[in-house]
């Protein structure tokens, strides 16, 4: 299967260049992979760059969820991310992922200075 990066993953997401989008389109047709730094990248150029809101990020994500030609690395861990990127407003949606990743590793708690994130299960403020 193919995979993408974030560039392409944008273009498909925002439809923002009608060029890009079209060969983003036809690379993408037969199905992608994507990877959780492609996820991530995804959501913060989607937050800075495209001023999405918090509720724009996590629908488009879980339109990416929804796609049926599209596989994401370890799909249980981006939806466990979403639950909590959509409970927790002060979370940012990589930290979300950062902690479910190290959860399905095994490797807890997840020590960390910020203060929202310590709020979350499994995680330490240090």
């Amino acid at each position: 299967m193919r995979a993408v990066d974030t560039n392409v993953l944008v273009r498909l997401l925002t439809r923002d260049d009608d060029k890009q989008v079209a060969s983003a389109e036809a690379f993408a047709a037969k199905g992608v992979w994507i990877s959780h730094l492609v996820v991530a990248e995804t959501a913060w150029v989607l937050r800075a760059v495209y001023d999405f809101d918090r509720d724009d990020i996590a629908r488009a994500l879980d339109m990416l969820l929804q796609n049926h030609r599209v596989t994401i690395q370890d799909r249980e861990v981006l939806e466990a991310a979403l639950v909590h990127y959509r409970q927790r407003q002060a979370v940012g949606f990589s930290d979300c992922l950062l902690l479910e990743i190290a959860r399905k590793a095994g490797h807890l708690p997840l020590g960390t200075f910020d203060k929202a994130l310590s709020r979350l299960e499994d995680v330490e403020r240090l």
